[in-house]
């Protein structure tokens, strides 16, 4: 039995007549460009996270670069932010003048963390990027009660995770998205809220930021008329938003079933062969990645991909050791040996919102097998 890595298509197979309407109601309402279907899903997105505001942006990268300049992040300063995690976190922060300072992450959760964010900050550190790893919830209130700095939440891979009281999935008590000073999404299609095409999304419950956003969004001006500052040309697509809209409703049960999937990969044998993810305190994520560890990990990649299921390294080059990055970085480097340990064994299994139990065995005996 083959396993893709990522199934988008059957959970959106039922959806089909919804999206098609959505569709054809932006191309019949002839608004293409920051209309009714932007706004609508900025306030449905924002009451769903449980945030002041939301502002639709053209891209998940772009978000990060318009959110730190509404935070005051300029030149001159630094930002703290894992290199443990995708390209895009770090690489948004140079187009705002600032530097990015790279900082080492838990190697349990794969997060950071107070100590490894405090580690990496100097007089001049302006603000941290706390990202909420393959759907795992970073302890953004805690960096930011131990630092006393603005935190940007990058929640591009935990759409549908949740906090909660004590652990209970059931008693649901805050989202990424609504735990920092800003947060940012991106809704490329591989997400667990993903468009038809790039997307992304800017949330704060702060109104001196959401207006700062909204300008810089849209040429740094408020009415096309007089400009207050060089801003982007940064806008969510009307198309992208009616499609977001119709799967919105059903993020939090596709949610539901990947958090359940770390219990059918643990009934089915799975921590016996690899070290499986581990949940921050109090989180059930919603995982993007379903990502183990193993000192075969390149090997478990390879084998698992020719017995036809999905398999992958992701960030086996950390940021701070991709050559662009390397004028940032102090004349002797930086240390982060959990990063450089997590990059060298971690590897992506399947997990999807409609992966099955049959899926979950194959995916555990083609494990076995490989590592036998």
């Amino acid at each position: 039995m083959a396993v893709p890595l990522f199934d988008p298509a059957t959970a959106l197979a039922p959806l089909r007549p919804q999206l098609h309407e959505a569709l054809l109601r932006v191309a019949d309402g002839g608004a293409f460009v920051l209309g009714p279907e932007v706004t609508a899903f900025e306030e449905e997105f924002a009451a769903w996270l449980g945030a002041r505001h939301a502002v639709g942006v053209a891209n998940g990268t772009e978000a990060i670069t318009i959110a730190l300049r509404a935070l005051g992040v300029g030149p001159g300063d630094e930002v703290v932010v894992p290199s443990f995690t995708f390209w895009a976190s770090a690489e948004a922060i140079p187009p705002t003048g600032a530097t990015p300072v790279f900082c080492d992450v838990d190697p349990e959760t794969m997060c950071v963390t107070p100590e490894t964010v405090k580690a990496a900050l100097t007089p001049r550190t302006k603000a941290v990027i706390a990202v909420h790893l393959f759907g795992n919830v970073a302890p953004v209130a805690e960096i930011r009660r131990e630092t006393g700095l603005p935190v940007l939440e990058d929640a591009a891979q935990a759409a549908g995770s949740t906090l909660t009281a004590d652990g209970d999935p059931t008693h649901p008590i805050a989202r990424p998205g609504a735990l920092g000073d800003v947060a940012t999404f991106s809704f490329y299609p591989s997400k667990n809220l993903g468009a038809f095409g790039d997307g992304g999304a800017i949330t704060t419950q702060d109104d001196a930021i959401a207006e700062r956003v909204r300008t810089l969004r849209f040429h740094g001006s408020a009415d096309k008329v007089d400009y207050v500052d060089i801003g982007y040309n940064s806008r969510l697509d009307e198309l992208q938003a009616a499609v977001l809209r119709v799967l919105l409703p059903h993020v939090d049960d596709w949610a539901a079933h990947r958090a359940a999937t770390h219990v059918r990969y643990h009934r089915a044998g799975l921590d016996e062969l690899v070290a499986p993810p581990v949940a921050a305190p109090n989180a059930t994520p919603a995982w993007h990645l379903y990502v183990v560890r193993s000192p075969r990990a390149d090997e478990l990649v390879a084998g698992l991909n020719a017995r036809g299921i999905g398999a992958r390294g992701y960030y086996r080059t950390p940021v701070h050791r991709q050559p662009p990055m390397a004028r940032f970085l102090p004349g002797g480097g930086v240390d982060l040996p959990a990063t450089d340990e997590l990059a060298r064994t971690h590897a992506a299994i399947p997990v999807s919102a409609t992966i099955t139990e049959e899926q979950v065995a194959e995916v555990v005996a083609a494990v076995g097998a490989v590592l036998a």
